[in-house]
């Protein structure tokens, strides 16, 4: 019964531990866990710097003050004339939705026409969840125009998106390239740690605006989505992905901010204010050209052309208030969307992506650090064993942050160090239940060869024990069995262990009925004090009325062994009080909880005497002084004590009046 009672507290507190480390880790990962990614990525997997072939072209707050906004459509045709017909750049990626054309606007049309002339543009579009915004015709002209050349192998994508956000058809006739500007920010955190690189849409395949301009500085449309990767054919590039009902996503890997006069930007790339660009065009348009006016473009007044030449260039807004296209990103509160996008596209163009360790490596930290967590704990002290727990988590952390730098690779590391704080907790609770129950095992089992009371002693002042002790006054019970030895000699060694524990399981419970303590068992006769450790002021009325009860019972066992065969016994019984020393004697690596002293070796003079005047119960004087009023007694007087000069009185115990 013992084993399965322990069993299953074994199994119960398994069973617990589970569901804590369970609920933890759900909680870590819903509140903590993108908070302590975010600081790993911005303090150590962000740090290289942005290209600086990549520039961006910034819609900001200087713009909008000195061409009032919102701009007309032939603001933008304007500065995307800029880069067609001067600064001649690779690719250009217009992060801006144009979601209302109006044909009979001379400003609108303006727009589309410039568009059309630039085959090294890329305009952004936003997928629909619903298809009520987008009728089959839009589809059928998107499909066939923007789609990508995918070949897709073993990959089931979630038939969530079904249309595309307010865009007109006659977009279409001018548009040469789409790409998705849809975002995906984590729920708990607000936190943007991933590019959606591919939707679908129907049955048809999308690039995300940076794809596409990747693509199409590249010169192919096509792509392999397998179950791991997006490979691109022409350029060997494997992106890895995981895939949702949005599409597929990479996890970004942010670059480093710049900085300018020692103070850090909202960018990762160069990027120069859209005004300074329409002033520049309008410059050169009235023939303000670099050759013409060079010191005017040398004092920056004026950006020279030739910056953007095969350059990729993004133009995006970041405007202050509710047009802000700002995101909450690992390295800026207020990231602009713009930035973000030129990173994706430096992505790319790298092959520099951040890797997540997968659930089975985070898993296999955890048992590992949880593990060493729990033996540390069990096997080492306090102090020492935290010591030991915390080396560990710096080495882990270290390493996680070493692979983070140096890879690229994310370890998911807030669960382990979140579940091995349980686990310490855990493992210290229950190494405290389990120590607490071996102490009380302890307790009950030495109980059986020591007073519960002096066990209580030692348990009390277990940091304190030390060799030593105190005087006192106490009283100090001897009894024996008459003629034991001869009993003994007739009766097997069995027999004699029957009578004897039978005997002292009747005698213990009445000593310690009146605050006695079984010093010792001595062969057939048992020590007992009274006044210590126990305190008790009536010490010496209690030993006697405990020794007149002792004498009761031995009359009882007396008839119950005569009916079953058994030996006829007769104990007698000697009571001194006096002073004593009682403490710890012996060594420091062994010691007995004892009284020493004349009193002792009194009292057991006194009980031998009992053989001699043939009585049961004697006293000493003393003794006799204080129960003078609870018990008839007979003066046995001047009795030689071996040991002592003088004689002295003893006292037969007749009576006692136990109601007093």
């Amino acid at each position: 019964m013992k084993k399965f009672k322990n069993k299953l507290f074994y199994i119960n507190t398994l069973f617990l531990y589970l569901i804590l480390v369970f609920i933890f880790s759900i909680l870590t990962l819903m509140f903590v866990d993108t908070h302590t990614n975010s600081f790993l990525i911005s303090n150590f997997a962000a740090n290289r710097t942005g290209s600086s072939d990549i520039l961006e072209v910034i819609i900001d707050d200087y713009s909008i003050q000195e061409y009032k906004w919102p701009w007309a459509k032939d603001k933008f045709a304007d500065l995307l004339d800029y880069f067609h017909e001067y600064g001649k750049p690779k690719v250009i990626g217009l992060d801006i939705m144009m979601s209302t054309i109006d044909e009979n606007k001379p400003a609108d049309m303006k727009f589309l026409r410039q568009v059309s002339k630039m085959d090294n543009l890329v305009s952004a579009f936003l997928p629909e969840v619903q298809q009520a915004n987008s009728d089959e015709k839009i589809l059928k002209v998107f499909k066939k125009n923007y789609s990508l050349d995918a070949d897709v192998k073993n990959v089931v994508f979630p038939q969530y998106y079904n249309g595309i956000i307010n865009t007109a058809d006659k977009v279409f006739d001018y548009t040469k390239n789409y790409g998705s500007v849809k975002i995906k920010e984590e729920e708990n955190s607000g936190y943007l740690f991933d590019a959606i690189n591919i939707i679908k849409i129907g049955d048809s395949y999308y690039p995300s605006l940076a794809l596409k301009m990747y693509l199409l500085s590249n010169s192919t449309n096509s792509v392999l989505i397998d179950d791991y990767y997006i490979t691109i054919p022409k350029t060997g590039l494997k992106l890895p992905y995981r895939l949702d009902n949005n599409g597929t996503n990479t996890s970004i890997r942010y670059y480093e901010n710049l900085s300018y006069a020692n103070r850090e930007s909202d960018y990762s790339h160069p990027n120069v204010s859209a005004y300074k660009i329409l002033e520049t065009y309008y410059a050169l348009k009235s023939g303000i050209t670099p050759e013409t006016a060079p010191e005017l473009y040398k004092s920056n007044k004026y950006i020279d052309p030739i910056y953007f030449k095969d350059k990729v260039v993004l133009i995006g807004q970041n405007i202050s208030g509710p047009a802000a296209d700002v995101l909450k990103t690992p390295i800026a509160k207020l990231h602009p969307g713009v930035d973000i996008q030129a990173t994706a596209f430096n992505n790319l163009q790298d092959s520099y992506f951040l890797h997540y360790v997968g659930f089975s490596a985070s898993f296999a930290i955890f048992i590992i650090l949880s593990i060493l967590a729990f033996i540390f704990v069990l096997r080492c002290k306090f102090i020492k064993g935290l010591l030991s727990i915390l080396l560990i988590d710096i080495c882990f952390l270290l390493f996680v942050f070493l692979m983070a730098y140096a890879k690229g690779v994310i370890f998911t590391y807030s669960v382990p160090l979140v579940c091995q704080f349980v686990t310490i907790v855990f493992g210290y609770s229950f190494k405290f239940i389990t120590e607490n129950r071996n102490k009380e095992k302890i307790k009950q089992a030495m109980g059986k060869y020591l007073s519960q009371d002096i066990m209580k002693n030692v348990v009390s002042n277990i940091d304190d024990l030390k060799l030593g002790g105190k005087r006192a006054v106490v009283t100090v019970l001897f009894s024996d069995i008459r003629g034991f030895t001869s009993l003994s000699e007739k009766m097997s060694a069995e027999e004699v262990s029957v009578i004897l524990n039978e005997y002292f399981a009747e005698m213990e419970p009445i000593i310690t009925k009146y605050n006695g303590v079984i010093n010792k068992f001595i062969g057939d006769a048992v020590m007992a004090i009274f006044g210590e450790p126990i305190q008790d002021i009536n010490h010496p009325q209690n030993a006697v009325k405990c020794a007149y009860e002792m004498l009761k019972k031995v009359e009882y066992l007396r008839e119950k062994w005569l009916f079953e065969g058994k030996p006829k016994i007769e104990i007698g019984v000697g009571i001194n009080t006096g002073e004593v020393f009682i403490g710890n004697i012996g060594t420091e690596t062994r010691m007995e909880y004892t009284v020493i002293g004349d009193t002792v070796n009194l009292a057991s003079r006194i009980e031998s005497y009992n053989k001699v005047y043939k009585t049961n119960l004697l006293v000493s004087s003393s003794t006799y002084e204080h129960i003078t009023d609870i018990a008839d007694v007979i003066k046995i007087s001047e009795v030689q004590i071996r040991g002592k000069a003088k004689k002295m009185n003893i006292y037969e115990v007749l009576r006692i009046d136990l109601k007093k």
